[in-house]
């Protein structure tokens, strides 16, 4: 795995996590969804660097690779 593989990869798990913690409290998510805007921009330019925009299927297998718990790597 190449390190801007790796960083985009890690940049999508962070995400996902900030995505979930802003959205685990229904009433308050809307309040927190901005937020998302700063974990959105540093994966999007993660994915650019790595040449993984539109590889989805090798950019998922780096993310299984990560969090091996993730049913599909979404």
């Amino acid at each position: 795995m190449r390190d801007a593989e790796l960083a985009a990869a890690q940049a999508y798990v962070r995400l996902l996590e900030a995505t979930r913690a802003a959205l685990a409290d229904p009433d308050d998510g809307p309040l927190y969804v901005p937020l998302l805007a700063s974990p959105i921009a540093e994966a999007d330019g993660a994915l650019r660097r790595a040449g993984l925009c539109g590889n989805e299927s090798r950019f998922f297998d780096l993310v299984r690779a990560l969090r091996p718990s993730m049913p599909g790597g979404h």
